[in-house]
């Protein structure tokens, strides 16, 4: 069990991270100095370690089906031994939790070198023999909430045995109404009541199979109201980051939100890797470069993290901010 604090500390980039419960603080010169990125690699590092899903989402920007391709051990083992001491955790990215059967060596041995294994799966094909394995190895789990009982049901469980259990909501107009039930169920479902956050997930305008729209900023706005006028515990991922500033500003709790809320981390604090062993800033923008082979790479600092395409993503990101100097995506046009 890892139990001691990871810190690093240099002029101008310093953490530390408890691998007990997630909590973890950045700063930079000062307690008051956000650093702009890391200069030691990623602090997080998002793996898809399969592509295999029974789901077949019509939102799926990955278009994933009931066939498709796992990473190896061998491979997830050969590309670990390259990232830098910086990491701190490892999301691992998942349909079906049982679409890879070297999933769970994965995240053993991830966990054994200090970087702690997170997962996301869509909560079906769930055994009993699962929920008590997460909960050995994982620090934190989320269930996607595609259909209300299995989600429902599996985060029942699930949160007996992790304490970060977490559910993953699509933001989209036509997910909006699930948004809303999920918020009000918190306060009247039972098998709600342990879990640690409802996470919302920003619509991005990508996959074949999509024809899901965005929700505009005074939707989310209300949906967010909702959520925090009956105290439900919620979070975002970084794409959603501008909506929750917009909300926050000018508000008792805008000084609190904005100190946790992180922007678009991509080649800034986090990365991303594919099945087949290639690197690119985000999942959303696979298909949209080249991409890097982590592999063949070389060290992964001088070949990836300063990588040129990565230099000149990074850039891009950082210039990339609204009228409220909140980082937005520099690849698709989120703004509703």
């Amino acid at each position: 069990m890892l139990t001691s604090l990871k810190t690093v500390k240099s002029p101008s980039y310093n953490y530390i991270f408890d691998p007990r419960n997630g909590d973890f603080a950045r700063w930079g010169k000062t307690l008051d100095d956000d650093p702009l990125y890391s200069p030691l690699g990623p602090e997080i590092m998002d793996i898809e370690v399969s592509t295999i899903c029974h789901r077949a989402c019509s939102h799926c920007y990955k278009s994933n089906m009931s066939e498709g391709r796992n990473m190896s051990f061998e491979t997830f083992q050969r590309l670990f031994a390259k990232f830098p001491k910086n990491l701190t955790q490892i999301a691992f990215g998942i349909g079906d939790i049982d679409a890879n059967p070297d999933l769970w060596k994965m995240m053993i041995h991830s966990r054994q070198h200090g970087v702690i294994p997170n997962l996301t799966i869509n909560g079906y094909r769930m055994q009993p023999m699962h929920f008590k394995a997460l909960g050995a190895i994982c620090g934190a789990v989320a269930v996607s909430l595609y259909d209300k009982e299995t989600c429902y049901n599996v985060v029942s469980l699930l949160s007996t045995y992790v304490a970060q259990c977490n559910i993953h909501v699509m933001l989209s107009e036509e997910t909006y109404h699930l948004c809303q039930q999920v918020v009000v169920d918190y306060g009247t479902d039972e098998r709600l009541k342990n879990i640690h956050a409802i996470i919302f997930l920003r619509l991005k305008p990508k996959g074949e199979r999509n024809t899901y729209h965005q929700v505009k900023a005074d939707r989310a706005a209300e949906l967010i109201d909702l959520a925090v006028s009956r105290k439900v515990p919620i979070g975002f991922d970084s794409c959603s980051a501008p909506l929750a500033v917009a909300y926050a500003k000018g508000k008792p709790i805008e000084q609190e939100w904005n100190q946790v809320i992180e922007p678009c981390e991509s080649t800034m604090f986090s990365y991303y890797i594919n099945t087949d062993g290639m690197g690119f800033p985000c999942s959303f923008t696979e298909g949209v470069f080249t991409g890097i082979n982590i592999l063949e790479a070389g060290d992964f600092m001088n070949g990836v993290w300063f990588h040129p395409d990565t230099v000149v993503f990074r850039e891009r990101a950082l210039a990339c901010q609204d009228t409220n100097g909140c980082r937005v995506c520099s690849i698709f046009d989120l703004e509703a």
